[in-house]
């Protein structure tokens, strides 16, 4: 690697830690950042250090939130029927763009994981089951991603819930809008098929 005076490599070492961030994009966020006006960079390092210190996790869902509990679940008019369940935080922001759902989430922070280690006590489990004790929720839509260590955690979910009488749904998977049949995998392929509506 070229040599670079110590404050602008550390501050490309600390890119490249981001995910997806390569040695290449790392230098050129460093050089550009080094470019940019010290209000920027003041206020750039302002909102790193207030995301850190001032974001949490709801106590009721599990959502990253500055405020407890989050807005979502503070939020009356949303129906508390339903619960949807997620893996992470990002994957309540993809829901709530799409603006289809009403219901209240619950965020697991990861996925049952055997050949990791990751038990249902390593992720949020315990609160999810507590709020079906004491609210009147009638279905949980599990929406874990289509992965190994995704679908085992859906099906451990659907075991422990499905004796209270309530709903279990998971989410559709198979052919997305626009794709074409033949550059489809067999498990999407298998999975449109399995998951077919009737028009």
């Amino acid at each position: 690697m070229a040599y670079y005076p110590e404050p602008i490599a550390k501050l490309i070492e600390s890119y490249a830690k981001l995910p997806g961030i390569g040695q290449k994009t790392a230098t050129r966020l460093a050089f550009y950042t080094i470019g940019m006006s010290d209000d920027d960079v003041n206020q750039f390092a302002a909102n790193l250090l207030s995301a850190k210190r001032d974001l949490h996790f709801c106590s009721v869902c599990g959502n990253l939130t500055d405020a407890d509990p989050c807005n979502i679940c503070s939020d009356e008019s949303r129906d508390r029927t339903t619960i949807f369940v997620v893996e992470e935080s990002k994957d309540v922001l993809a829901m709530e763009k799409i603006r289809e759902y009403s219901g209240l989430y619950h965020v697991l922070h990861g996925t049952i994981s055997p050949m990791n280690g990751v038990s249902p006590d390593d992720i949020n489990v315990k609160t999810l089951i507590t709020r079906l004790m004491d609210s009147q929720v009638a279905e949980v839509i599990i929406a874990t991603n289509a992965t190994s260590d995704g679908e085992a955690t859906a099906m451990y979910l659907a075991r422990i819930i499905k004796p209270a009488g309530i709903k279990v749904t998971r989410l559709a998977r198979g052919l997305a809008v626009g794709s074409d049949i033949e550059y489809a995998d067999e498990v999407t392929l298998s999975k449109a098929v399995e998951n077919r509506q009737e028009i």
